[in-house]
């Protein structure tokens, strides 16, 4: 299963006035959706007064196919303004003047209406409201094929960036392995040096004699303490866990973005207590590109569904 990415962009259209001989009885549909990242799915319609029966149903709609994400979706009639400039039919201006008629017989200070009022009532009306909801719901899933279809590609991208930087972590976890018992024999034989030569300064100002034996234990003793505060064997191995956890999610795919960013942060902990028990330049040169590596996965990772 694909790894989806949270940002994607979709576009579509249906009929219009090139599509008929009578544009305004059956006007065109544009429609518009875009997709950027967030932690959680957040649905947001800017349509025209005629399409606001079919939010419901759009709503539904994305929200069976996307699961999280911040997603707009703009739509708009074309062939006609939204200004009132159609000419109003016999049919219309009837019912308008039945319907001033009763008002006044109620309300007769009322003012009657004037052409802009019955333009703009007659403008926003439309014989068809109902097959203008249905086609905008079918060009809804239209683009929203095309919108998944662009979520998945930038997804691949995202996965194949995260897959190279899961390769470069391995190899600098691989290389700090080796540097803890180089550093505990480095560090073991500082040890025996500066006491062989303490003890031979005591032996010489007091006389009294110290076997190697002694100085090799205490030597053994502080090796071993030092050994402990630098050992990074537990923070390697949750490390490497945490990378074949992350592969396997990536393999997984679907919605793995919210499990991928706790374990990115999981990641980012063991690189931390790494450089924090350095005790080598080198050791601490490869906690900080750890982290840089980490950082980098972080930022995409955020945009994974």
């Amino acid at each position: 299963m694909a790894v989806y990415s949270m940002t994607g962009y979709a576009t579509a259209q249906h009929g219009g006035p090139s599509a008929t001989s009578n544009a305004e009885a059956q006007p065109g549909l544009g429609l518009e959706i875009r997709s950027v990242n967030s932690r959680f799915l957040d649905l947001t319609f800017k349509l025209p007064d005629d399409l606001r029966g079919a939010e419901p149903a759009l709503r539904e709609l994305l929200g069976s196919r996307l699961k999280r994400g911040k997603v707009e979706v703009r739509a708009w009639i074309e062939g006609r303004s939204d200004t009132g400039t159609r000419p109003p039919t016999t049919a219309e201006l009837q019912k308008l003047v039945g319907l001033q008629d009763s008002v006044l017989s109620w309300l007769p200070k009322a003012a009657p209406l004037s052409v802009a009022d019955v333009l703009q009532l007659t403008g926003r009306q439309s014989a068809h409201a109902g097959n203008l909801n249905e086609a905008l719901i079918a060009l809804s899933g239209t683009a929203l094929d095309s919108l998944v279809q662009a979520r998945a590609r930038e997804g691949e991208r995202l996965a194949t960036m995260l897959v190279d930087r899961l390769t470069q972590l391995r190899q600098l976890a691989k290389d700090a392995q080796p540097l803890i018992p180089q550093l505990v024999n480095q560090q073991r034989q500082r040890f025996m040096d500066r006491w062989n030569e303490a003890l031979t300064a005591t032996a010489a100002s007091t006389g009294n004699t110290i076997t190697p034996d002694m100085a090799r234990d205490r030597a053994l003793t502080e090796a071993t303490a030092f050994a402990i505060r630098i050992d990074v064997a537990e923070e390697l191995t949750r490390l490497d866990s945490h990378l074949v956890e992350i592969e396997r999610l990536l393999k997984k795919g679907a919605e793995v973005g919210k499990r991928l960013d706790f374990l990115i942060q999981e990641l980012h902990r063991e690189a931390n207590t790494l450089g924090a028990k350095s005790s080598s330049l080198e050791l601490t040169r490869i906690s900080v590109d750890m982290k840089v590596l980490i950082e980098q996965m972080r930022e995409q990772v955020q945009n994974i569904e």
